[in-house]
This record gives structure tokens, C-alpha cells and sequence, in this order.
């Protein structure tokens, strides 16, 4: 469970409970956690190719979807005794690359169209976003808990999800009108919406990369 993060715990538990039903449902018809895991990692898969082509609206639509089928795979691993390690490396390793994928998909969708802006507060997402899980991983691997913090990832996806859906809402493909600086271009293609999505993304996910640092760094001063 994460700490002072942008969700409630107790909302976090409620989602929960929402996802147990559902997934014991996919178990049902012969699906495994690994398989729901793996499933959910081609629909990220295709959110990412959906943003590369400025298809905004859908690539939204399918982060937020399998964001939401996320929930499944641990929550059916969990009802039905399944929960592996292997199963939980799967999942971790799958969930960052198609985070990684999406924002690489949104910065190509985003060149194709001239918009530069966009590209690098992509590529400022992705780089602050991949150290918030390296903080959590190394310090699970020293032996201490790192996951704490304003953004973790179902925050991310959120953010990136309205992000697309913004920029699908004003113009599919953020194609500038001749004439226009910077900033009107983006009012006026739905560009702007997109960019203060991605660079809230970054923004929080380097806040909690200090967070992590933090946390960690006072519990291993407390082992000491």
C-alpha cells in the first residue's frame, strides 16, 4: 500500500473490492493472474500504438480500460491462492513497460504532427516516471519499503488518460494553425490539455522520487 499519495487508502480498498467479483468471474472461464497480466499488457500495447497514430481519444479510453483490468490479475491471484513471485514479477515488469510504451507512443504521435512541446514533456514523464518504480524496487532489493508517495502508478495513468482524452476533445492531430504562437496552438488544438497532463506526470513522479529517497534513507539511518 502506498503512502500519501494523491488516493485515499480506503478508497484503494474500495476498488478493491470492486475488482474481486470481476475477477473471479474472468477465473471462471479459464483465465490465470499470469494470462490477465499478459492481456492487460497487450491493451497498453495498443493504447501506445493508438497515440503514435494521434488517435488521442482511443489511446485514453484503452489506458484507462486495461489501467482498470490491472486490478485483476492480483485480485484473482489473491481469491484463489494463486499469488506467486513469479506472477508478481510478471506483473510489475509488463505494468512499467506499457507505461514506458504509452508515453514513447504519445511523444512519436506527437512528433509526427510538429508538436515539440509535447515530445519532451513525454520524454520528461517517462524518465521521472521509470525512477519512481526503480526508488520502490531498489528499496525493496535493501531490504526496506519504498513505496510511498503522491504519484504512484494507477495515479499516472489516471493523468495520462485525461491528458489524451484532452487532447482527442480538442483536435486529433494537434496540427497548429498557421500563424499561431505557441501557446494558442495548444488552446486551440486541445494541445494544452495534453502538455499539463504530461507535465503534472513528471512533476509529481519527480516529487516522489524525493519522497522515496527520503523514506528510505530514514529507515535504513533507523536499521543503523
Amino acid at each position: 500500500m502506498s503512502h500519501g499519495s494523491l488516493v485515499s487508502p480506503a478508497t484503494r480498498d474500495r476498488v478493491r473490492g470492486f475488482a474481486r467479483p470481476i475477477a473471479l468471474a474472468l477465473g471462471r472461464v479459464g483465465l490465470t493472474p499470469n494470462a490477465l497480466t499478459v492481456i492487460g499488457f497487450v491493451g497498453t500495447g495498443a493504447a501506445a500504438a493508438a497515440a503514435a497514430y494521434q488517435q488521442w481519444t482511443l489511446a485514453g479510453i484503452l489506458v484507462l480500460a486495461f489501467g482498470i483490468f490491472d486490478l485483476f490479475d492480483g485480485a484473482l491471484a489473491r481469491a484463489t491462492g494463486t499469488a506467486s513471485k513469479f506472477g508478481a514479477f510478471l506483473d510489475s515488469t509488463l505494468d512499467r513497460t506499457g507505461e514506458s510504451l504509452v508515453l514513447a507512443g504519445v511523444a512519436v504521435g506527437c512528433a509526427a504532427t510538429g508538436f515539440v512541446e509535447g515530445v519532451l514533456a513525454a520524454g520528461l514523464a517517462a524518465a521521472f516516471a521509470s525512477s519512481v518504480t526503480y526508488t520502490r524496487a531498489k528499496a525493496e532489493s535493501l531490504g526496506v519499503h519504498g513505496e510511498v508517495g503522491v504519484a504512484p502508478r494507477p495515479e499516472r495513468l489516471v493523468l495520462l488518460a485525461a491528458g489524451l482524452m484532452l487532447a482527442g476533445w480538442g483536435d486529433v492531430n494537434l496540427v497548429p494553425p498557421a500563424g499561431s504562437t505557441c501557446i494558442e496552438s495548444c488552446i486551440q488544438t486541445g494541445g494544452l490539455g495534453l502538455l499539463a497532463m504530461l507535465g503534472l506526470i513528471a512533476i509529481l513522479s519527480a516529487v516522489t522520487v524525493v519522497q522515496r529517497i527520503l523514506h528510505v534513507n530514514k529507515q535504513l539511518d533507523q536499521q543503523s
